[in-house]
């Protein structure tokens, strides 16, 4: 599939379910919402991101560790 047309498809189906998640968590609980509002959703998507980039980069420097490549001669 082209890189391209894989980015805009997977943008397109993805970003209405973001929206929707968004506005549950910023919308007050007498509008069925979790009542975080907007500066508390921010900061947990912010808390969300930056701990899957550091145990993504952890787990990436764990694996660079392993000594499965190397070659006994």
């Amino acid at each position: 599939m082209n890189a391209v047309l894989a980015f805009w498809l997977a943008y397109i189906l993805t970003r209405p379910l973001g929206a929707s998640m968004g506005d549950l968590l910023s919308q007050s609980a007498t509008n069925g919402g979790f009542g975080f509002g907007t500066f508390g959703t921010s900061i947990l998507f912010l808390s969300i991101i930056v701990s899957l980039v550091i145990y993504l980069n952890l787990k990436q420097k764990k694996l660079a560790l392993l000594p499965i490549d190397r070659q006994d001669d």
